[in-house]
């Protein structure tokens, strides 16, 4: 979520600065998506001076005083043009994910840098530029330090942190795609936006690059604005007014209908700090949460209204138009914690001067006897472990150890009650949050009854809450012995909000449906192959797609997965592509380092199961790409067995943190498989007999494809795919090939236009240098079916 009233706000300074200053600076951009496009031919013959051409208008973007990806891009393109040229079509090749592109991009890049005191520049900002140039309805320029500026200063709940390199890019991606929908509902920006394009722009339609300029104008411009305005207090008086005098604040003051207890409390902290303060401010040095001092000023603002009928300043976002009846505001200083100071309006103020708040706690917070009570459970694995509960499954913990005696803080195990919520710490081996629980029943004088509510993905460690000052006065940190330590209000809420940073709760956005008939249209596969599919998956809980290149193995996967899921649900799916330094630390766990020390991390598969544990009645699909690429038995280590249907929910220790781990019975393996690479090894066999091998073909013949291909009611094409048949015919035949090198449907789908050029460059760039591969030393086989093809698209 973003802060709409603060997104207003920078919207309003940047429409008015749009036309008069900013356009002019920075209309380049939208001018170097068009250059680009129009020249850019990933064919070309000279492709280094292709490449220099289309990169001609993108100025400071791929360049600056001490960094050069633009240039030396294009010298590597002259040392070696069809290295460059495939590094691009990877780069583009949107069938894979976007950061393991990238990666690739830098890696590639790198290998042509001989001398170590030298660089490539070819990092994450220039090529997140290349994408956004040949894809920018879909892409974003990536920067660390501005999106990470533009995020905070909205407010975002999407984190950027310094080395996390992959999770930064797709964060990024995110979080402007959010913004992009906010840009798009303002018709005047819009409005304006198309008012200044020219004939030399790209137009721009889904507004992406519009966002990416307002982002970083946000983190430029609007930050020099901001700190000019620091000193404003808005509103202005001329301009709004609560119109309520002295005398009559005093006599709202004396109403507890209308100030309530915690009402007071906030008033009375505004004053001890000196009568104007961030809400950070106050929860730093009183407690409880932000959202405590935001909301709880909104409430008591819309209750004064409500019984005074006072004017209400007309805003967009329904909070931001309450506080200003209390409260005047402007941007905090750099020095100052927060982003927002309010101050309390003269008239309230003084009026406070002449209320009697002696009664009034500044630090204590009082609770009701039928209001949720906060723990901390903290959790030693030598008796029991918080990985070794299941989501929602009862456990109980003792009153008494075991020589008889009370355990530390026993009054807590007696206040605590059904309802209330627990965080779920583990002292061992990491010391870190790794659940949320909650009582699950009042305790009877022998035991303490809780349960699991989530397990967390990515747990939260001790360093990170301790060097929190909103957490200083937390019981567990003053004496760390014991069990059942006792948790304010504000101290819970503030650990929520660093728990869901890591761990964003899910939307309740309803996903697209997706049945088997949608998969079908999509999926050139017969019915009955399907049902076929479907069946030995949900019986054997692994499968490996396996097929020559083109057959849509990888996107036959995901759809398989959204038809059994019944929705295009992502958030129940985890893609990874497996390669030869692929290792068990990634996939499982291992120690990573971590500035300047090594800390144990959760890998992919680790946290995918975590994540099925807490939504033990959904369906989540794990997908290996390339799974014959890596080495299997470092990979998966011990999970060797546990992916076993058999073997689902059983137990064992793993080696890194010695805690028991089990794979969810409701999670699905998929493994991709190419056979026509000779250069990989064979699944051995102890994985072998674990996946289920099906067998993926080409889809000429199915009814989706037939559809697919009628529409054209091209004779061209028609004969093309008959001869592509008959080829595939010739290689099963051969005894050194067979059906898993035949030529895939997947080279001819998703064609808008169905044009010989088009078919000319599926033959001459995929066709032929695949049978140049298969039959490298039988050339004369090649170059028959070269002239085929020739003949059937150019008579």
């Amino acid at each position: 979520m973003l802060n709409r009233e603060r997104l207003n706000d920078i919207l309003k300074v940047y429409k008015e600065d749009f036309v008069l200053n900013h356009w002019k600076d920075e209309m380049y951009k939208w001018e170097a998506i068009k250059h680009f496009q129009d020249n850019w031919d990933i064919n070309a013959s000279d492709f280094p001076e292709m490449l220099k051409c289309s990169l001609a208008k993108t100025y400071n973007l791929l360049a600056s005083m001490n960094h050069f990806p633009a240039k030396m891009i294009t010298i590597f393109a002259e040392k070696d043009p069809e290295k460059v040229r495939s590094m691009y079509i990877d780069l583009f090749d949107e069938s894979k994910d976007v950061y393991e592109r990238m990666e690739a991009f830098k890696n590639a890049a790198d290998s042509f840098v001989e001398d170590p005191s030298h660089q490539s520049y070819q990092y994450e900002n220039a090529i997140s530029v290349y994408l956004w140039l040949r894809y920018p309805d879909k892409y974003y320029i990536y920067k660390y330090g501005e999106v990470s500026v533009a995020a905070k200063e909205l407010e975002s709940n999407y984190a950027f942190k310094k080395g996390a390199y992959a999770d930064n890019v797709r964060n990024s991606i995110s979080f402007k795609n959010e913004l992009c929908e906010y840009i798009k509902q303002d018709e005047e920006l819009t409005k304006l936006f198309k008012s200044q394009l020219t004939d030399t722009c790209y137009p721009d339609p889904d507004y992406r690059t519009l966002t990416d300029d307002v982002g970083f104008y946000i983190s430029r411009n609007y930050q020099k604005i901001k700190a000019e305005r620091q000193n404003e207090w808005f509103p202005d008086p001329n301009d709004y007014t609560p119109n309520i005098t002295v005398d009559q604040w005093i006599e709202l003051l004396n109403n507890d209908q209308i100030f309530t207890d915690n009402s007071l409390q906030i008033m009375k902290r505004l004053k001890d700090y000196g009568g104007a303060a961030t809400c950070t401010q106050l929860a730093i040095k009183y407690g409880e949460t932000k959202n405590f001092y935001n909301n709880g000023s909104s409430s008591l603002a819309k209750r004064v209204n409500k019984i005074t009928g006072c004017p209400v300043l007309e805003k967009d976002n329904e909070n931001a138009k309450w506080w200003p009846i209390l409260y005047v505001g402007r941007y905090a200083a750099k020095d100052e914690e927060g982003g927002y100071v309010w101050k309390l309006r003269d008239e309230l103020s003084e009026a406070l001067d002449h209320v009697d708040l002696s009664k009034v706690d500044l630090y204590a917070f009082s609770q009701d006897e039928n209001e949720t009570g906060y723990w901390w459970l903290n959790a030693n694995p030598k008796i029991w472990s918080f990985s070794d509960i299941a989501v929602g499954e009862v456990k109980s913990y003792t009153l008494y150890n075991d020589n008889g005696n009370k355990r530390r803080i026993f009054q807590n195990f007696l206040d605590a009650k059904a309802g209330d919520m627990i965080i779920g710490y583990e002292s061992y081996p990491v010391k870190q949050i790794v659940a949320l629980c909650k009582v699950s029943a009042e305790q009877d004088g022998e035991k303490f009854y809780f349960e699991k509510v989530e397990s967390l993905v990515s747990p939260i460690d001790y360093l990170t809450l301790h060097e929190c000052p909103e957490l200083e006065k937390m019981e567990y940190f003053q004496n760390p012995q014991g069990s059942l330590f006792k948790l304010t209000k504000g101290e819970y809420d503030f650990i929520i909000d660093l728990i869901r940073d890591e761990n964003p709760a899910k939307q309740d956005e309803e996903a697209e449906k997706y049945t088997k008939e949608d998969f079908l249209s999509e999926v050139y596969m017969d019915e009955a192959k399907y049902d076929t599919v479907v069946s030995v998956l949900k019986n054997k809980k692994n499968i490996i797609l396996q097929g020559a290149p083109g057959v849509g193995k990888t996107f036959a996967a995901k759809r398989l997965a959204y038809s059994m899921i019944g929705k295009k649900e992502d958030s129940q799916i985890e893609f990874v592509q497996f390669h030869q330094n692929y290792s068990y630390e990634d996939f499982v766990m291992g120690y990573k380092p971590i500035e300047d020390k090594f800390e144990l991390r959760s890998g992919t598969f680790y946290r995918f199961c975590k994540n099925a544990d807490n939504h033990p009645d959904k369906d989540f699909f794990f997908i290996i790409d390339e799974i014959n690429r890596g080495n299997l038995s470092k990979i998966f280590g011990e999970l060797l067995m546990l992916i076993e249907k058999e073997y689902r929910g059983t137990k064992v220790t793993l080696a890194y943190n010695g805690l028991p781990f089990s794979v969810p019975e409701n999670i699905y393996i998929i493994g991709m498989m190419n056979t026509a690479d000779r250069s990989l090894a064979l699944i051995d066999y102890a994985l072998r007999r674990r996946f289920a091998f099906i067998e993926m073909t080409p889809g000429f013949d199915s009814e989706g494809f037939v559809e697919y291909q009628k529409k054209f009611s091209n004779e061209t094409f028609d004969e093309l795919i008959e001869k592509i048949k008959e080829l595939n015919l010739e290689i099963e035949r051969d005894k050194s090939l067979g059906k898993g090198f035949c030529i895939g449907h997947s080279y001819f789908c998703n064609c808008k236009d169905c044009n010989e050029e088009w078919m000319n460059e599926i033959v001459e760039f995929d066709i032929i240098p695949t049978l140049n591969e298969y039959w490298f030393d039988e050339l004369t086989k090649v170059q028959k079916w070269a002239n085929i093809f020739h003949s059937v698209i150019n008579d």
